[in-house]
């Protein structure tokens, strides 16, 4: 069945340019770009690096349209390490405009993508459908050129039929050559392989899914693949496309159905949208007159007020002008004072007196009848902006997210986690909010991100702070309702990072570093019961010490690790540079849980004080508690100086003021604090004894989205 060539239209435009595709490239993908849009692109993706990703990079050229996504992805990639003014490093990601993915284009780049011949050819026919008035002219006629009657592929040119039998003369080579009708797509006869340029491509690979040549199966990437040959490629690969075609066509009237359903969905849509807006703008409409119903009350009760102090006070005015000479009270009481009769003087002085009396009082008291201000008048709307600000469509299909706790944590940054109740994603996008608690503040700020999975790291934060952080979820203009507020305490100082020394006094014997060197574990063997055997009083064994491979000379420093629950005995804390060799040829090095004093076992010495004359300052962690050292300011009680083992431990070492501090890192509550001397460079230090393993807390890494090429 012949296809109408101006109905696929849209399958012929190239998804950078929105044009017509010019020598479209096959990407891995297996979707088509035009050859300059993919130059075009990686030459706007150098330019990211120079510019920051800014939005200048974007306007190289006025052909190609890069969507923000596709900027985003680019800046993204920046961030990796590409080498610059290179089109064809060792690994190059190309952000797909048809997919949306970032894909790998290999060692040769551009280089290394086919052309596609067949698109070419297509869209072609669709030009000269589009232009069947436009005739093609002869490339070798003198001025004016006359019409093109065929196209040479071999020559890659138009030809008239004069110059037709002039370039290609009977009996030539050049008569053998193969000749079409007037075309501008010229095509090789032979596919050349684009990573051994002069070898045909004559195999098929399936993994791949791309052609390849001998070299590639013999020594190249494709050397494990599983080929086959190009004609049994095309046959297979032909009859599952045809077989696809007619099952499409023969569901055409399927087709035809869904069309006219969504056709009325369309127009469906388009009531419920205008019956949307009118129950939205009615909705507005009651707050608007809320609004008004609140706005003149407020502005009657400022006017009554005001007309009440203005009459008082107009009045004090008066009373004030009649204390003046000749005016008033005091005009009034001067022409009493000319009356001689005595009776009558008296009958009428004796009130006026009183009132005279007042007037003297309210001089030396002089005080306004009303109060000029209005501050009792002031609306107070910030509570009514806040919820104003979260107006939106809630839906009560879209569940509200919670925030997981166990997977959430805090370390050198946030990494805040969520999930639905459901199980379920269902909205589209989050809205992740979080603020700094402040007890001085009284109006709450809010710091937004939109992110569009259920995980997000939260950087930049405050040391030695409380943070809140909530989230809800929008699907279009819904919005779930806000989450529980989380509450997240960063740590007491900026973390430190560090790993296990493997080579100043590690002990590989007794103690197993994982290839890392972020945990270390004690091995309790055979070497040692071996040792122990020649011991015959009380239970002694041996300390293995582990330091950092990195000291600290000033400042606050922290960091967190976690000890296994099953661990027998753990010490952990500090040790300056310059007791490292005492640390591990010490006789301390030889102790027992017994009667060590700050072991928190068994001691048959509780009234003795930590020692100070060990070469470190270590506390002691082990069968799942936390012992504080008996200094003179612990408590008495042994039992009030055991503590539950926290999750996750943290040492906060301040060489500023000669102090370390031992933290719950779960929750940043100082456990136990204690002096040191910092004179010298400081590590971290452990020591384990028995079964025990200690691990170091990972940093918290903000990843970028990684993609997979089903091709």
């Amino acid at each position: 069945m012949k296809v109408a060539i101006k109905g696929i239209e849209r399958e012929l435009i190239c998804p950078a340019c929105k044009e017509l595709f010019t020598h479209p490239l096959i990407l891995p993908c297996q979707h088509n770009v035009c050859h300059k849009c993919v130059k075009e692109i990686l030459f706007a993706f150098e330019d990211s690096f120079a510019d920051g990703g800014s939005e200048s990079s974007n306007q190289s050229s006025p052909r190609i349209r890069i969507s923000a996504s596709s900027m985003d992805r680019i800046d993204r990639i920046s961030r990796s390490g590409r080498k610059r003014n290179s089109l064809t490093p060792r690994s190059t990601l190309f952000p797909c405009p048809g997919c949306q993915r970032d894909i790998d284009l290999g060692e040769r780049g551009i280089n290394g993508l086919f052309r596609n011949f067949t698109l070419e050819t297509i869209v072609e026919r669709y030009r000269q459908a589009a232009r069947a008035a436009i005739a093609i002219m002869c490339d070798f006629c003198k001025p004016p050129p006359q019409e093109s009657t065929k196209s040479c592929m071999d020559c890659s040119a138009s030809y008239c039929n004069e110059c037709f039998k002039i370039h290609h003369p009977w009996g030539t080579l050049k008569a053998q050559h193969e000749y079409v009708g007037p075309t501008t797509n010229f095509r090789p006869k032979i596919l050349m392989c684009p990573e051994h340029e002069m070898e045909r491509v004559n195999m098929y690979c399936e993994i791949c899914r791309r052609p390849v040549c001998h070299l590639c199966k013999l020594g190249g990437c494709h050397a494990n693949h599983r080929v086959t040959t190009m004609s049994t490629a095309y046959k297979t690969l032909k009859e599952k496309l045809s077989k696809d075609i007619e099952y499409l066509i023969s569901k055409e009237s399927q087709v035809k159905a869904h069309i006219t359903q969504l056709d009325l969905l369309l127009k469906e849509t388009e009531c419920n949208s205008e019956r949307a807006k009118q129950e939205a703008s009615q909705s507005f409409e009651k707050l608007y007159h809320v609004l008004e119903e609140k706005k003149s009350a407020a502005l009657r009760a400022i006017e009554t007020s005001k007309n009440i102090r203005l009459e008082k006070l107009q009045t004090q005015v008066e009373e004030y002008q009649g204390l003046l000479e000749n005016n008033g009270l005091v005009g009034y009481a001067q022409e009493v004072l000319k009356e001689t009769d005595p009776s009558c003087f008296v009958q009428t002085a004796k009130q006026l007196h009183v009132r005279i009396q007042k007037a003297t009082e309210s001089l030396k008291t002089f005080r306004p009848a009303a109060e000029t201000t209005f501050e009792d008048f002031v609306v107070d709307t910030a509570k009514q902006e806040d919820i104003l600000g979260d107006l939106s469509f809630h839906s009560n299909g879209l569940e509200i997210p919670e925030i997981n706790e166990e997977q959430s944590r805090m370390y050198n940054k946030a990494l805040i986690s969520w999930e639905c109740p459901g199980k379920t994603d269902s909205a589209d996008i989050y809205v992740l909010e979080y603020h700094k608690l402040n007890r001085d503040e009284e109006n709450v700020t809010w710091q937004k991100i939109e992110v569009c999975g259920q995980t997000k790291v939260v950087s930049d934060l405050d040391d030695d702070s409380s943070y809140a952080f909530r989230v809800r979820g929008y699907k279009g203009s819904i919005c779930s309702p806000w989450s529980r507020e989380v509450i997240l305490r960063t740590p007491p100082a900026s973390v430190f990072s560090f790993l296990f020394d493997d080579k100043c006094g590690y002990n590989n014997e007794h103690l197993q570093l994982n290839p890392r060197r972020t945990s270390v574990e004690s091995r309790a063997g055979f070497p040692l019961l071996l040792g122990s055997e020649r011991l015959q009083v009380g239970c002694y064994t041996t300390l293995d010490y582990i330091i950092g491979d990195t000291g600290i000379a000033k400042g606050k420093h922290f960091w967190a690790f976690r000890v296994e629950a099953y661990s027998y005995l753990v010490k952990v804390g500090v040790v300056p540079s310059n007791k490292i060799q005492k640390l591990f040829h010490s006789t301390h090095d030889v102790t027992s849980p017994r009667y060590e004093q700050d072991s928190g076992h068994d001691s048959g010495s509780e009234d003795a004080f930590f020692d100070s004359s060990q070469p470190c300052t270590l506390v002691t962690l082990g069968m799942k508690k936390f012992f504080i050292p008996t200094t003179p300011a612990a408590p008495k009680d042994p039992a009030s100086r055991i503590l539950p083992l926290p999750s996750c431990l943290g040492i906060c070492l301040d060489c500023d003021r000669g102090r370390v501090g031992f933290y719950d890192a779960g929750r940043m509550k100082c456990l136990y604090e204690c002096e040191v001397d910092c004179s010298g460079i400081m590590y971290p230090a452990f020591a384990l004894m028995g079964g025990a393993a200690v691990h170091l807390e990972e940093a918290v890494i903000a990843k970028y989205g990684e993609y997979n090429d089903d091709v």
